[in-house]
């Protein structure tokens, strides 16, 4: 059973704690904690300074962060103004602890809850239906653009087909113009030599 006249060295502290004595260092800065020291400037610890660091390690594990944990080690301190009062608070650390304890535990209860109610009327108020209706005619309005794009895409082929068949329907004109002259050239010639035949046999 630990009294509080019991003193630790840094090392105890460490496994006491689960800190590590480094850490320890920086949270007696970090939450300026009063470690005494001895004649060579080393640190010692008593049951307060262990308690201390107890009840930092648990709002921890509850998850408070450093700027939280200063302000609930700072509070008590802050209503006690007269000297007797500080030396109230101090010769009875324990009891403040646990009451801060308790304190921050029904904080943290409260806030979950409240918490969980607002995020319970932000869905309600949530119209999905709404949503669903604008996500439905942002997909019509991009099926339209495909479409249009793709009417955009045929009319253009469409036009290069036609452009094709007329070029096709003027080479094949010009074809049977050809024929027709070079027919209509080679009967004109083998009339005239028929007549020259024909003129030649009567003589």
């Amino acid at each position: 059973m630990k009294t509080s006249n019991e003193v630790y060295s840094i090392n105890e502290i460490s496994e006491l704690t689960g800190f590590k004595p480094h850490v320890i260092r920086f949270y007696e800065k970090e939450f300026q904690l009063k470690i005494p020291r001895d004649t060579g400037n080393r640190r010692y610890f008593t049951y307060r300074e262990l308690e201390d660091l107890l009840y930092i390690k648990s709002m921890q594990e509850k998850g408070l962060t450093n700027p939280q944990i200063k302000q609930v080690l700072k509070s008590p301190k802050i209503a006690m103004d007269s000297k007797t009062k500080k030396e109230v608070a101090v010769s009875a650390p324990i009891k403040l602890v646990r009451n801060e304890e308790k304190n921050y535990d029904v904080l943290i209860k409260e806030a979950t809850q409240y918490l969980s109610m607002q995020v319970s009327e932000t869905i309600k108020n949530i119209d999905t239906r709404k949503e669903i209706a604008e996500l439905s005619e942002k997909i019509d309005e991009l099926k339209n653009q495909l479409n249009n794009q793709e009417k955009d895409v045929l009319i253009c082929e469409n036009a290069k087909l036609k452009m094709k068949v007329k070029e096709k329907s003027y080479e094949v004109a010009e074809l049977k113009d050809k024929l027709k002259r070079e027919q209509t050239q080679k009967k004109s010639l083998f009339e005239r030599m028929f007549s020259k035949n024909n003129t030649s046999i009567k003589y």
